[in-house]
């Protein structure tokens, strides 16, 4: 059965009515929830008596079983971190490598998952083999072919960020296990934009930035390790992730035992009294719409936005391979040089990447936005 789209949630935003935001996939705007949220965080810590050593976990717990039920991984693989980059770094810590194996990543990809497995695979003298952009948007049966004995973690997103061509990670996952191999899934531009099968995929990591699609705050991810993960060495000597670290009396009792799961993982102050409850706030609003209609209304505005483009020329992924929420259109080689500050002195906020216009709308644009947005590609054509 097919969801009914989400109605236009704009009032849920502070949008002034000249600005037609069409970027989500660069950082969602603020909810005001969020912000509201933020602000009695800060002035909590105002009258830090008011802290216990519990509100060290408490929140913190909350989070990690939202983000598990919302995604459907389960919270105990969940880490807090600051960043996609902690999370791939701690995923390419705890994978090992040997000489001559070859890690896969996509052509043009966002740089975490490239940087933190390239320096491991220098390390292991193994390769980081990049499999080159198709043509037809077609990445899937590109990554298949690439898949071999020598395969020892395949690193790719369930979209690529700059065009939002799609990659069907249940075929990869299979693939990957077949051949003995992790999969890595970078899904910042996916999570909270769309449904995503965890259970098809079996992915071993997941990671997600929290301030783009899942609508929270600045300097906090999540990373989800699979059960063979989850009792590998921490990028940090974090004491609140140690066994028993709830018990404030009894921290210089040193020890060498972890949390349960993947809790070990966590970056140092995940409690962090302000972003928490920023990131509570924002996935709570995320599951009360529904991603299934989110992804329902994001799509009425691919489709609108794609027709639009295509009638004056451009050409964007095809169907078959375009996500729901986010969509490149490939520009004109003699186009003007000037086409960002165009668009910005016009009040319409996209995105240029890798030799495209990304067009990434959610659940506060309306039709008059995609309006202003035609009017003013066909003003720089």
């Amino acid at each position: 059965m097919t969801p009914d789209p989400l109605p236009v949630q704009r009032d849920r935003f502070d949008l002034p009515e000249d600005v037609a935001y069409l970027n989500c996939a660069y950082m969602s705007p603020q909810l005001r929830t969020v912000s509201e949220a933020g602000i009695e965080a800060v002035k909590r810590k105002a009258q830090p008596w008011r802290l216990a050593p519990s509100d060290f976990f408490t929140s913190l717990e909350k989070l990690r079983h939202q983000f598990g039920a919302l995604t459907g991984l389960d919270s105990e693989g969940v880490a807090l971190g600051p960043s996609v980059s902690y999370g791939m770094a701690t995923a390419a810590s705890n994978i090992a490598l040997r000489e001559g194996d070859q890690v896969l990543v996509l052509a043009d990809e966002f740089p975490s998952p490239f940087y933190a497995f390239s320096a491991a695979a220098a390390l292991a003298g193994a390769e980081v083999l990049t499999i080159p952009r198709p043509p037809s948007a077609e990445w899937t049966q590109q990554i298949l072919a690439a898949i071999d004995e020598r395969t020892a973690v395949v690193a790719i997103p369930p979209c690529h960020w700059t065009d939002g061509a799609t990659v069907d990670l249940v075929a990869i996952g299979a693939a990957a296990r077949e051949a003995g191999a992790v999969l890595v899934v970078d899904a910042s531009q996916w999570l909270g934009a769309e449904p995503m099968d965890v259970t098809a995929i079996q992915p071993d990591v997941v990671c997600a930035v929290g301030y783009k699609w899942l609508f929270g705050p600045f300097n906090l991810s999540y990373a989800w390790f699979a059960p063979h993960l989850r009792t590998g060495v921490p990028l940090e000597g974090n004491w609140l992730s140690r066994a028993g670290s709830d018990d404030f009396n009894r921290l210089v009792e040193y020890t060498e035992n972890f949390q349960s799961g993947a809790r070990r993982y966590d970056m140092g102050e995940a409690s962090s009294f302000i972003h928490v409850p920023m990131a509570i706030a924002a996935l709570t609003q995320v599951e009360a719409w529904g991603i299934d209609r989110i992804a329902a209304a994001t799509q009425q505005h691919i489709k609108q936005i794609v027709s639009d483009a295509e009638g004056l020329g451009l050409s964007a992924v095809p169907e078959a391979h375009r996500s729901a929420h986010l969509v490149g259109l490939t520009l004109p080689a003699d186009g003007p040089s000037d086409m960002p500050r165009r668009f910005n002195d016009a009040g319409v906020y996209v995105s240029f990447r890798g030799g495209v216009l990304r067009v990434a709308p959610s659940v506060y644009n309306s039709r008059e936005d995609l309006t202003r947005f035609r009017d003013v590609l066909a003003g720089c054509l």
